[in-house]
């Protein structure tokens, strides 16, 4: 299973052969251990992936990492049927290789509470014709005879902070040393923000 978790770091460029500039997002993936394999409440058999190693923990934390040391975080992926995991394994970027296609996981950044200009890109209204300071208000939302705002209604409310996945993106640079692994695009998250590396194929965490 080819899984990795990272932070996100910065943006930058790289030129492919031909000459042509590609935009690419650079993720910090420190070596992330498997600290357990167990079965989930469903039955289903997980590893449990440490990442980002701390001393900030709570004693339930620190006893299921053991020996291995305390992380921040704590990530579960379901194994398909006959793979297994070792604990203590240490996965690092060298996992992939360039070229590789990946879906990335992350949370978006939070924007609070916005309007519907900028939450669902409305254009507002003209700034003539009588509407004087309506130029960014949503304007009628339907019929008044039902008496009830329809589900689903695109209104102002808040925006970001959720779970986005980027699906099919290449794999571009991957610098061991560092432990820095460069993604094609844009990735979800802002700068520090942790994201989850997957390989579109063979992992059953994305069905």
């Amino acid at each position: 299973m080819k899984v990795l978790l990272g932070k996100k770091i910065a943006m930058t460029q790289v030129f492919r052969p031909d000459g042509s500039v590609v935009p690419v997002t650079l993720i910090e993936a420190e070596p992330s251990v498997v600290v357990a394999v167990r079965n989930d409440v469903q039955g289903r058999s997980v590893m449990v992936v440490g990442f980002d190693k701390t001393t900030n923990v709570t004693k339930a934390e620190a006893g299921v990492t053991g020996d291995l040391g305390t992380f921040r975080t704590l990530r579960e992926f379901p194994l398909a049927d006959g793979e297994t995991a070792e604990r203590g394994t240490a996965i690092t970027v060298s996992a992939f290789t360039i070229g590789d296609t990946v879906n990335i996981v992350g949370t978006s950044k939070g924007r609070g509470f916005q309007g519907v200009v900028k939450r669902h890109g409305f254009h507002g209204h003209p700034r003539t014709h009588g509407h004087k300071d309506q130029e960014r208000k949503s304007g009628s939302i339907g019929a008044g005879g039902i008496q009830r705002v329809f589900k689903g209604m695109r209104m102002a409310g808040r925006m970001g902070s959720d779970r986005v996945t980027v699906k099919n993106l290449e794999v571009m640079t991957i610098d061991t040393e560092k432990n820095i692994i460069g993604i094609k695009g844009a990735v979800p998250g802002s700068r520090g923000s942790l994201v989850t590396i997957l390989a579109t194929e063979g992992n059953v965490w994305l069905k």
